[in-house]
């Protein structure tokens, strides 16, 4: 076999698994619930996440104000310990941390989708972010990242729903590098009101989130 048949196969072999990595990832958010119900906002409603993980603590403000359906999705998947031992499974330098997949690998999700919350004064003007990734328009889930700088290019096209609280916080995320675990995630705050306001919507969440994740309560 002669180096130019070598290489084409390779190219074939590439192209092969890129078509089934696609698909793969398509199928996830084709066969994915869409969560239509909206949140109710709670005004000057506080909530502090702290992300444990094995590098130190990160504080994040939530902006429940501002983005609702989710923040409370956050909430209410770190309430039930679906964050517990995950992996920030993609970590690139100077751009951002990622995490919140239950498979380890990026394809995974909590078995719905959300809507995009975006707001026109809500950009990422700076480091710290706390945003949703997603696969497109409207395909929210449980994956996340907080970014190392400013990433203007990513400006209404992921859900900001929070910052880091102050540069210590910024520290631990600049520390983290790939299959860094995410120990817990603690909520404070006015959680039980937030959550009281949004009942329906909570219920909804829970009753997609049960199909996938039965043991999570």
């Amino acid at each position: 076999m002669n180096t130019a048949t070598k290489i084409a196969i390779n190219v074939v072999v590439i192209l092969i698994i890129i078509f089934f990595v696609m698909k793969r990832r398509a199928n996830n958010v084709k066969n994915a619930t869409t969560i239509q119900k909206e949140a109710t906002i709670v005004s000057n409603t506080n909530l502090i996440a702290k992300i444990k993980t094995n590098k130190g603590d990160i504080n994040i403000k939530l902006f429940p104000n501002e983005t609702p359906f989710t923040v409370l999705n956050f909430v209410n998947l770190s309430k039930k310990g679906y964050y517990n031992n995950l992996k920030f499974h993609r970590v690139i330098a100077d751009f951002m941390i990622q995490g919140g997949c239950p498979q380890g690998t990026g394809m995974g999700g909590p078995g719905y989708n959300f809507k995009d919350e975006f707001v026109r004064d809500l950009v990422f003007n700076k480091p710290g972010i706390l945003a949703m990734a997603n696969s497109g328009p409207n395909t929210n889930g449980s994956q996340f990242f907080i970014t190392h700088t400013e990433t203007t290019w990513l400006n209404h096209k992921h859900t900001i729903f929070g910052e880091v609280v102050s540069s210590e916080d910024q520290d631990i995320v600049n520390k983290i590098a790939q299959n860094d675990i995410i120990e817990t995630i603690e909520i404070t705050g006015d959680v039980d009101a937030f959550l009281e306001a949004n009942k329906e919507p909570l219920a909804e969440l829970n009753r997609e989130l049960a199909k996938d994740f039965p043991n999570l309560k």
